[in-house]
């Protein structure tokens, strides 16, 4: 027998409608995501709710048909594979997927929350690296529950998310290049700002630390996960003359940026030069050559993700998770033992 029975609000609508000095309808419009209330009603009442602790109790009858995701941008490289994953778990529930670009990739635009709160979803899935905390309360006072899948960052301990192993994925990418008889690794992560991009250096400084090889710091650089960034870098790093003869790239899109580049002076992959990359996107399998890259389980993240918000809808769950799926090696035709000279 379920005994996990919905618990009352700590405080009741009509004592919210009394602080704030207006109706019970208008409490409750702003409940619902209405625009017809001011902005300064609504702010009050907002901030009545956010100070009192209020959350509508979940498992209402009257919930939604959709799941949101939503993105930063949606044209991506693994937008698809996220879209992918959460449409696999809802359409298995019944429901549909409803898109949303917003913001920036540290979090949706302020403009995002009113009208979530207006679509009244089952859950939302967000593509950031965390959420801002007014957007929270919001949420949790509607019993709106929110998982964010995190391939780039490092949210707070109060948020659900889904992430993957990154320093494992640098680790792996490192030591396969050293493997091979590498010495001179240079390694091309992203911003500096993303939790992901440190990780992933991290792990090549383990690899490398582990088998007792020098890390020059000149091989050593931050950039966009894009095409244009890798391809930047890789100029300035295969000009020099001690050239590195491997690049370990923290995208998939830095990493044909890399082999672009390589092509520009000359340099033959993998003879010359071996390039390792990170996601394992479907461009990974249609390079050419191949590229040897870290599998990062997009898909099966964004099912997670999908998952734990369907479950948090149902009052399934009593702690926040945190989840970090594994990460795995794919072996290409970009690597190979250095080319020795005669």
């Amino acid at each position: 027998m379920d005994t996990s029975a919905p618990v009352e609000p700590r405080v009741k609508l009509n004592e919210l409608a009394d602080q704030a000095g207006v109706s019970l309808s208008t409490v409750s419009k702003v409940l619902n995501g209405r625009s017809d209330v001011s902005k300064a009603t609504r702010e009050r009442i907002e901030l009545i709710l956010e100070r009192e602790g209020y959350r509508r109790r979940s498992g209402l009858p009257n919930r939604g048909t959709l799941i949101e995701l939503v993105f930063p941008e949606l044209e991506t490289a693994w937008a698809m594979e996220i879209i992918r994953g959460v449409e696999n778990i809802a359409r298995s529930n019944g429901l549909s997927v409803v898109l949303t670009e917003s913001g920036s990739r540290h979090s949706p635009g302020a403009e995002w929350i009113e009208g979530v709160l207006r679509r009244r979803p089952v859950g939302v899935v967000l593509v950031f690296s965390d959420l801002a905390d007014d957007a929270k309360a919001k949420l949790r006072s509607r019993a709106i529950p929110f998982v964010i899948i995190d391939p780039a960052g490092d949210p707070t301990p109060d948020v659900p998310s889904v992430g993957s192993a990154n320093w494992s994925g640098g680790l792996m990418a490192t030591r396969h290049l050293i493997e091979l008889g590498h010495t001179r690794i240079a390694a091309i992560t992203g911003p500096e700002d993303m939790m992901c991009s440190l990780a992933r250096l991290d792990g090549y400084r383990s690899a490398m630390n582990t088998a007792g090889l020098p890390i020059d710091p000149s091989l050593l650089r931050f950039g966009n996960f894009q095409v244009d960034g890798g391809r930047d870098i890789a100029n300035e790093l295969l000009s020099s003359e001690n050239r590195p003869t491997a690049i370990f790239a923290g995208s998939d899109l830095q990493a044909l940026g890399v082999i672009d580049a390589a092509r520009s002076h000359g340099l033959r992959i993998p003879r010359d030069l071996s390039v390792v990359g990170y996601d394992d996107l479907q461009l990974a399998q249609w390079s050419s050559p191949g590229l040897t890259t870290i599998h990062q389980p997009l898909t099966k993240m964004a099912e997670e993700a999908a998952r734990l918000v369907l479950r948090m809808s149902e009052n399934e769950l009593e702690n926040i998770p945190r989840m970090d799926l594994a990460t795995r090696l794919v072996v290409r035709e970009s690597t190979a033992k250095p080319h020795v000279t005669a």
